[in-house]
């Protein structure tokens, strides 16, 4: 997946994609492989149509950032990310105080193995 699902899935932002900024060489490297194959989407869609006639469209705008509402931007993708980047924010700091508390569990664990 090369694109962000923006049609209620909570997927990974453009940046958090391991394909961002990639070539498909820098790809398997990545993923510790000689290299990526991926399938032709035409061809998966085509296979998928030849099970199910009745099926003539496909969302397919994580492959190929064609979103099939036809409204989605990267001034868009760019809000919905900017948005994501500042929740995580202040999760991380929730996080990181939280962090600071006791853990009561582990000393008496402690004393059991004692």
């Amino acid at each position: 997946m090369r694109f962000p699902n923006v049609y209620g899935i909570d997927m990974p932002t453009r940046a958090e994609l391991l394909a961002t900024g990639r070539n498909d060489q820098q790809i398997a490297e990545e993923i510790g492989a000689d290299a990526v194959i991926y399938q032709d989407l035409d061809a998966l869609e085509e296979a998928v149509h030849s099970v199910n006639p009745q099926l003539n469209a496909f969302e397919t705008s994580c492959f190929n950032g064609e979103y099939i509402t036809g409204d989605i931007t990267n001034e868009y993708l760019d809000a919905i990310e900017s948005a994501r980047s500042q929740g995580k924010s202040a999760k991380d700091k929730e996080e990181a105080s939280s962090s600071q508390m006791v853990d009561l569990n582990l000393n008496v664990a402690e004393q059991n193995l004692m």
